[in-house]
């Protein structure tokens, strides 16, 4: 590799990093979104279960349970609003990751870049 490559190599890492920058930026307002939605929609089970709304989960009615098993039974019924939130927070969680193996490229050519410098 000559100089010149390394260059455009680390030019380019650091163009990814600035990108990613913004994408992190999106998938944490996007996994914050949805951990509150998520919460959101548990209490709001949660009040309607306590006040004898019956629910439907798996083609079973669900109609005052007991206290005792409410909160689980709750999750169950918002099992597609879990689903995104997991969701999201993984896509979160692989962004930082991808951003980690960017610097760890970057890394590398400022190394290959050090040692054609002293050559």
């Amino acid at each position: 590799m000559d100089v010149i490559n390394v260059a455009r190599q680390i030019q380019k890492k650091i163009h990814l990093l600035e990108e990613g920058r913004d994408t992190l930026e999106l998938l944490a307002l996007e996994k914050a979104q949805a951990i509150g939605k998520y919460e959101k929609e548990v209490a709001i089970t949660l009040m309607a279960l306590r006040a004898g709304k019956p629910f439907e989960l798996e083609g079973e009615t669900i109609k005052d349970p007991p206290v005792s098993i409410m909160e689980k039974l709750v999750k169950g019924i918002c099992w597609e609003v879990s689903i995104a939130n997991s969701l999201a927070d993984a896509k979160y969680k692989i962004g930082i990751e991808k951003m980690k193996s960017i610097e760890a490229e970057l890394n590398g050519y400022q190394s290959i870049n050090k040692n054609l410098e002293t050559i």
